[in-house]
């Protein structure tokens, strides 16, 4: 076993340089924002979504472009609004009067990193047109269903401040997104080092690192990443925690979760563990691996009470308990 995870190590050592390579390349244009452009990578590996909620100006869209040019692939923003329709996003049917035919005329969704800005500015089926592609990587449009070719990567944006106008993703789409990502401010020194850059007359310009092919083999290598059943077993726990808090000795909680996460949290916390470790040079799985993803993974999987929101509470609270007191194998 020793000699199986020598191996492994050495293997992901070598394979895992190239996400190195990216986030350094990517840290010429972005500035502290290192732990997103890391939950990018993971997205990008385990062929996930992201859900990002922050205020305007925090560099979201240009995280995602700078990814694209970074790795060579197709890039496309839509910005989500009231009277968006579903062909705007997927494509339609076009008659075409020379030859008396339709045509099919594919949406901007037929990319490979697709930024949906405010999505929750659109309509619901608007919302579920593009969840379902995320699912199930295709789309139907008339008769015929369309493969999007891999690898696709949804990041979908929210305002955390305005919700007037809007139209909130329901519970059972939102579990589709593998992570939640909320991004703050910048310190001072950071913010300086954005100004910096910003005004300077000689722009920070990235290259290519890698192609399609490199990810799609790095997509195999981060699967060897050796996850022990211990492990799995506190994940497991973990997720029983927000259904079942009383038996997890967190009667506390009883009252103040209404819904607990679903089984998709446990594949997803297993899935970006191992990730996380593939990310940071390692051919095994440490609980503090799950600590460090779990609340992007469970904090919009886990619906709380009226009773936790009188007192003010988020779900990242709720997930701070079940942490400290669930036993680390």
């Amino acid at each position: 076993m020793e000699q199986d995870l020598a191996f492994i190590n050495e293997k992901i050592g070598e394979e895992s340089q190239t996400i190195e390579r990216i986030l350094t390349e990517m840290e010429k244009v972005i500035v502290g924002q290192r732990s997103l452009l890391e939950r990018m990578m993971i997205a990008l590996l385990t062929s996930g979504h992201i859900l990002l909620e922050g205020v305007p100006g925090l560099a979201k869209t240009l995280a995602v472009k700078t990814l694209s040019k970074v790795l060579d692939l197709d890039f496309c923003r839509i910005q989500f609004t009231p009277d968006l329709l579903p062909a705007d996003l997927t494509g339609t049917l076009v008659f075409n009067p020379k030859t008396s035919d339709f045509y099919t005329r594919k949406g901007p969704i037929f990319t490979h990193l697709l930024l949906a800005d405010e999505i929750n500015r659109a309509p619901a089926k608007v919302q579920s047109a593009l969840l379902e592609a995320m699912q199930e990587l295709q789309v139907t449009i008339g008769e015929e269903s369309h493969i999007i070719a891999p690898p696709f990567m949804v990041m979908a944006t929210q305002n955390p401040i305005e919700q007037e106008g809007t139209y909130p993703l329901p519970e059972a789409q939102i579990d589709r997104f593998l992570l939640k990502v909320k991004i703050t401010y910048p310190s001072k020194e950071e913010e300086m080092a954005i100004v910096n850059r910003a005004t300077s007359p000689l722009p920070p310009v990235v290259g290519k690192v890698c192609s399609k092919e490199d990810i799609s083999r790095i997509n195999k290598s981060y699967k060897m990443v050796y996850i022990d059943d211990k492990i799995k077993e506190y994940i497991v726990n973990i997720v029983f925690a927000t259904r079942f808090p009383e038996a997890a000795g967190l009667s506390k909680l009883k009252n103040l979760i209404q819904f607990g996460a679903s089984p998709r949290a446990s594949i997803y916390l297993t899935e970006t563990a191992k990730a996380m470790a593939f990310v940071r040079r390692r051919g095994y799985v440490t609980p503090e691996d799950i600590k460090t993803i779990g609340r992007d993974v469970l904090r919009h999987r886990i619906i709380l009470s009226y009773e936790a929101e009188a007192e003010e509470l988020t779900t990242d609270d709720i997930i701070t308990e079940i942490f400290n007191n669930i036993e680390v194998p």
